[in-house]
């Protein structure tokens, strides 16, 4: 560890907050409200000196004097006398420009963007690192659910092979109720929306972008190396229909909106692959039992073997709880003239695109109930490499579908046999196509 500018033992360490919206107003509720018991744990005292936000006559309920509100965050993470920038604006612009001028500027930094460290982290470590100042993400990723520091730091001895997450509470609601409840995508979209789970534009959750970029930085920490949003393949879950939920329970299965990074072997050597979209997970895997707006990451590794991290992912108490995590962990290494542990890039290894990543698929075909039909089906997969695990005809004449499984293959071999089934005259269209992860 390096050193770093000291302040005395008996002088607070002076705070500012950038927003001051759910999030912002929880963490300053709990820095005021339990300033004597984490001034115990820091070992000196913290003062929330100023608070960043739009409109400085809104009463934001916090009993907080006047003159602690600006609305200039540009002048306060310039001054030069803050200990310690908490970052809870969100986006792209302006929190980027403010969180490198308060690194420079000599204040270390908690944030909860994920987005912006998904586009510009690896600049802003880099900065960080030159200035001696911690950067801290906790609350990035999974709201309270702690998974960054066991990454970075429990598991640094280990050798992770796979990250699964279910990163988004709002798409996990709505999924769940779509299966539990049998409503359609519009309704359980509608039912979030209600309940505050759902903004009034749901794009970037129901899209897959919010999982997308959480799934960059996890990708980053287990395989230390950059990755930025652009390198995770993204699928929302707009396109799961009532029929394909129906299915997965048959299999005895749920549909959930997966972050899966993992490692993979190439005749080149060690590859990272990264992406989210929709899959079937069976029944017996750990994740298919989070429910409603809860997250969940499921870790493999060499040593350590399978670690679950399961709890609320979103919300104004959560979220606050992990920033003042890394409040609490920044101020100690503040008081003890040390910074923490940054983020490894040291692997640079190949980032794999999704037409070689390898999984089981679940598809619905419609065809025509004529003999043959099964033989010129499996014809094509064999063509293509894919080898069918299980295969079922369901309905007759006009209805007729078959419900295949595969065993495990490669993305882009899979993509190759659905373009040629579509253009069979056996085939009057193939209905769903969902990748199955979890299993055996």
């Amino acid at each position: 560890m390096n050193s770093v500018d000291r302040p005395p033992r008996d002088h607070p360490l002076r705070v500012a907050l950038l927003g001051c919206g759910v999030v912002g107003t929880e963490v300053a509720r709990r820095l005021t409200r339990d300033a004597d018991e984490l001034a115990r744990r820091v070992g000196v005292p913290l003062e929330l000196a100023a608070i960043a936000v739009r409109d400085v006559t809104r009463d934001r309920g916090l009993g907080l004097p006047p003159e602690v509100f600006t609305d200039d965050a540009e002048a306060l993470v310039r001054a030069g006398d803050l200990d310690i920038v908490i970052e809870v604006l969100g986006g792209i612009d302006p929190a980027g420009d403010l969180i490198r001028t308060a690194l420079e500027h000599g204040a270390s930094v908690v944030t909860a963007n994920k987005a912006l460290l998904a586009d510009q982290g690896a600049d802003l470590f880099a900065l960080a690192e030159k200035a001696q100042r911690d950067l801290s993400f906790e609350a990035a990723i999974a709201g309270a659910i702690p998974i960054v520091r066991p990454l970075r730091e429990s598991l640094a001895g280990d050798r992770v092979s796979r990250v699964l997450g279910i990163v988004n509470g709002t798409t996990n609601y709505i999924l769940d109720q779509m299966s539990t409840q049998s409503q359609s995508f519009d309704e359980a979209l509608a039912e979030a929306q209600r309940l505050g789970y759902a903004e009034a534009d749901p794009t970037a959750d129901v899209d897959g972008h919010d999982a997308a970029a959480k799934a960059a930085l996890l990708a980053g920490l287990a395989f230390h190396t950059n990755l930025t949003l652009d390198d995770v393949h993204c699928e929302g879950i707009r396109s799961v229909t009532a029929e394909a939920v129906r299915s997965a329970a048959e299999m005895g299965s749920v549909v959930k909106l997966l972050a899966i990074c993992e490692q993979i072997e190439t005749p080149e050597g060690p590859a990272v692959s990264a992406r989210v979209h929709p899959a079937m997970v069976p029944l017996e895997h750990p994740l298919a039992s989070v429910r409603g707006a809860f997250n969940a990451v499921f870790v493999e590794s060499e040593a350590a073997g399978q670690l679950m991290f399961y709890g609320p992912g979103a919300g104004g108490a959560p979220t606050a709880s992990a920033v003042l995590g890394d409040v609490v962990s920044v101020a100690r290494n503040r008081v003890s003239d040390v910074f923490g542990p940054g983020e490894t890039s040291h692997a640079d290894v190949e980032l794999v695109p999704i037409g070689r990543a390898r999984t089981q698929y679940h598809l619905v075909v419609d065809v025509d109930d004529r003999a043959g039909v099964l033989a010129t089906i499996a014809q094509e997969f064999a063509r293509f490499g894919v080898s069918i695990r299980t295969l079922r005809q369901e309905g007759h004449d006009s209805d007729a579908q078959l419900v295949i499984v595969t065993h495990e293959a490669q993305d882009a071999s899979l993509a190759a046999t659905v373009e040629a089934l579509r253009g069979l005259d056996v085939v009057r269209g193939v209905s769903s196509v969902m990748r199955v992860e979890g299993g055996q």
